[in-house]
């Protein structure tokens, strides 16, 4: 029935005369699917998201990675002031932002560092004339191509997530919260042997344009994390399943917020 419908609807109004309806109805349907919602919190799902954690995540850790000025700890902390959480933010101005903002809280640890797939020493660029922005990216592109600017770089230390969290003697990491402008392939395969054994509970990352830049699919992130975690994309209040991989449905290189969930565990009833 619905391929019958598909048919007629092409035959009727895939012709140049319905451009402007068919541009207005893709674009209706991606923010109904979760897509380019980025106006505030609540609209992308991240205020869903944090109130239903929240209520999970008491006594645990939680790992913030692409930190920024602490926007999103806050909002953990708000809930619990007593909340474990480790901040990654690898630019030295923000960072100094970030230490102001989260300093006086007791359980939260602060790195100046990035995370990605290896220890080693990186450029991180950002604007030139805005040096310390929420866009600053290991990727070039991201600044000059996306956004079209000239950039400026920092060198920052970066480390691989199953070192760190070994070292740490971390044994299990309830949140893990990734918003690396298109680093975020990267920062999971550093961190595939807690991935694999399942060590940590929920993801939260950001998939959008600047992937383009890193040249990562949504099927580089489904591949590696299906396998262990059932995927999600957030809605304002509630969350769409992404079980099985469509690319005309998932390649969607725009701002959404995907979530993964340990399929050992029982926190996806969190979100139903």
């Amino acid at each position: 029935m619905l391929d019958k419908l598909y048919r007629f609807y092409a035959r009727l109004c895939a012709r140049p005369s319905f451009y402007k309806l068919n541009k207005t109805l893709f674009e209706l349907s991606l923010r109904g699917l979760g897509v380019l919602n980025s106006h505030n919190f609540h609209l992308s799902g991240e205020y869903f998201f944090i109130e239903k954690v929240s209520q999970s995540a008491r006594n645990q850790l939680i790992i913030d990675i692409g930190g920024n000025i602490g926007n999103y700890s806050l909002d953990f902390l708000k809930k619990n002031p007593e909340q474990q959480i480790f901040v990654f933010e690898p630019h030295p101005t923000t960072f100094q932002k970030l230490s102001q903002n989260l300093n006086s809280y007791k359980q939260v640890e602060l790195f100046n560092k990035g995370v990605s797939d290896e220890k080693g020493e990186l450029k991180l660029f950002d604007y030139q004339d805005q040096d310390g922005s929420t866009h600053a990216s290991l990727f070039q592109g991201v600044i000059e191509d996306i956004h079209g600017k000239t950039s400026i770089s920092h060198t920052v230390d970066v480390v691989a997530l199953d070192d760190f969290l070994t070292a740490k003697k971390v044994e299990q990491v309830h949140l893990l919260k990734i918003d690396t402008e298109g680093n975020e392939l990267n920062v999971l395969q550093g961190a595939k042997q807690y991935l694999e054994a399942q060590r940590i509970d929920i993801i939260h990352i950001e998939f959008n344009e600047m992937n383009v830049i890193s040249k990562t699919f949504f099927k580089d992130f489904y591949d590696l994390l299906a396998p262990n975690y059932y995927l999600y994309r957030l809605l304002p209040k509630g969350v769409l399943p992404l079980q099985e991989y469509i690319p005309v449905r998932m390649e969607l290189l725009a701002f959404q917020n995907i979530i993964a969930v340990s399929k050992s565990s029982n926190y996806h009833q969190l979100f139903r």
